[in-house]
């Protein structure tokens, strides 16, 4: 009696964890996953294969980043994969792999996102089903490279050619036909070490704009020792910068000596102090919008508007502290008619 009694309790038991399970599969839940899927082109064994998704206005990208994913599932999974995003542990990263996908060939194709999303392994380690997304097709690009031997160019972080000596000079690369140069980047925090001894850097080619592709080689770069910095001084010439809610309602009445503001003393090559003098203005006086505000005499550091090329090199920089100037705004008479704030 006491064995089927113990049966029956089990039965029970088993039947009513089935039932649970059977009512959480049956009540499916959705879960909007938005600008959480980033679609990345992977590396391809091919190095001559270039694969990239067309972005607005055409511009090519070698990733991109989904709208909105619809997802489908039991209610305990959908609150599992939810509480992952909202603590930032959900990582939806999706790579397009060019061989699964037969884009291989030269030419445009389009991907059917909704499809690729629903056969996606990461998809489906989440343990839930795609039911839509945004935006549900992309067009891919696909293009051969052509191996050739390409110069070597140095610049730094902001893409402007620097003078250095790059051994090897030439380096073979796979790129598109319009592509003549490779480039090696030394940013401003590694040039001054350049400038004592050899450092290696890893070339890359420039595909197309911010899409880059690094070489499987080194090179050496030394960059020729700066011209020294020389005592000089700059006749100045002092500009306003005015927001746009004060601009040409406004004019600075200056009353510091003007002798405080016409010039400036700086050190400098040659070429820095040279690019300095013939710019438009070498002070900067900014403008607040509370200052229409002001009652009293106004004083405020005037801004060094050095050349960032040579500041980045460390080839200009102040020898003084930035004068102080004094001023007061004066309303501009509007015309006849028209009131200040149109």
């Amino acid at each position: 009696m006491a064995n089927n009694y113990l049966g029956k309790i089990s039965i029970v038991v088993f039947l009513t964890v089935l039932i649970w399970v059977w009512a959480d599969l049956a009540l499916d839940e959705r879960l909007a996953l938005s600008n959480l899927g980033t679609l990345r082109v992977a590396k391809s064994s091919d190095p001559a294969l270039w694969v990239s998704f067309e972005g607005p206005n055409g511009v090519l990208l070698s990733s991109i980043v989904l709208g909105n994913i619809d997802l489908k599932g039991p209610a305990s999974r959908v609150g599992d994969v939810e509480r992952m995003r909202n603590k930032g542990e959900l990582d939806v990263g999706l790579f397009l792999v060019p061989e699964q996908e037969n884009l291989t060939e030269t030419g445009t194709r389009t991907l059917d996102v909704l499809n690729f999303l629903k056969q996606n392994d990461t998809i489906r380690e989440l343990g839930l089903a795609v039911e839509d997304c945004t935006p549900k097709t992309l067009t891919v690009h696909i293009r051969r490279l052509v191996e050739k031997s390409l110069q070597v160019e140095c610049v730094d972080e902001e893409g402007v050619p620097l003078k250095a000596e790059v051994e090897p000079a030439v380096v073979s690369a796979f790129a598109p036909d319009e592509v003549l140069v490779a480039k090696v980047s030394v940013p401003s925090a590694e040039q001054s070490v350049a400038r004592t001894t050899a450092i290696e850097k890893v070339p890359y080619v420039e595909l197309a704009p911010n899409q880059r592709r690094d070489l499987p080689t080194k090179v050496a770069v030394t960059l020729p020792v700066a011209d020294e910095l020389r005592d000089s001084q700059v006749q100045a010439t002092l500009g306003f910068c005015f927001s746009p809610n004060l601009q040409g309602k406004y004019r600075v009445e200056l009353e510091s000596n003007p002798a405080d503001l016409a010039n400036v003393l700086i050190k400098a090559t040659p070429l820095a102090e040279q690019a300095y003098a013939n710019a438009a203005y070498q002070m900067i006086l900014y403008i607040d919008d509370l200052d229409e505000k002001a009652t009293e005499q106004i004083k405020r550091q005037v801004v060094f508007s050095f050349p960032e090329e040579y500041v980045r090199r460390d080839e200009i920089r102040p020898d003084q502290s930035p004068p102080e100037a004094r001023f007061r705004l004066v309303p501009i008479a509007q015309p006849e008619g028209e009131s200040p704030g149109s």
